[in-house]
């Protein structure tokens, strides 16, 4: 039996969708279909609007958090929507990578991590008023971090920004709050997974 411990914000919540159609559910399905006896639900510490720091904090608040064989990370939305540095949130980030290395006996291998989706490029971001090309150009920059760290540990990456642009136009791809995906859009970062991240090979 495989346990999935999934780190975040409200990418891993599931804002706006309902808790069966969050990506780590639809994978941990799709894991299930493949063969793989997956612990449901996952166990989730994640919440809407939480930055690096507040996750830790949060961490922090569940401990002990315990043995897993799997932990995925995907955080920083918010940090880069409040307009925090990137140098900060790459320090933040390396020690929430600590803690999810922690949590799976230091095994890189059983580490996911998913890159931070381009939430300028939504019904929402259209009519926010920002510089959306600069909110596409900062949310890059902490992907660039983010791949920074993953690589010189090890730890698998998988690109989902490139999916939300890629499917910015389709309606059927945003939840009903122009900002979070859609369950449909949560399949795709699922599919993903099962096809192109390191858990699809378990």
């Amino acid at each position: 039996m495989l346990h999935l411990l999934a780190l975040g914000d409200s990418y891993t919540i599931g804002e706006a969708v309902a808790p069966e159609q969050r990506w780590v559910e639809q994978w941990a399905g799709l894991m299930q279909a493949e063969g793989h006896a997956m612990a449901r639900p996952v166990r989730v510490i994640a919440q809407t609007g939480w930055t690096t720091d507040e996750l830790a904090q949060a961490i922090l608040a569940a401990e002990p958090l315990g043995a897993w064989d799997l932990a995925t990370l995907l955080i920083g939305v918010n940090n880069q929507y409040r307009g925090r540095d990137v140098d900060s949130f790459s320090r933040e980030f390396n020690s929430l990578l600590d803690t999810a290395m922690a949590a799976v006996a230091d095994r890189p291998e059983r580490v996911q991590v998913l890159s931070i989706p381009d939430w300028g490029q939504t019904p929402f971001g259209a009519t926010c008023g920002r510089d959306l090309n600069q909110v596409s150009a900062e949310i890059d920059a902490y992907n660039l971090a983010i791949t920074r760290r993953c690589k010189a540990r090890g730890i698998a990456l998988l690109d989902i920004t490139a999916l939300t642009r890629r499917h910015s136009t389709d309606p059927r791809m945003h939840a009903e709050d122009g900002l979070h995906p859609s369950a449909d859009m949560y399949g795709l970062w699922a599919q993903a997974l099962l096809c192109t991240g390191k858990f699809g090979r378990l």
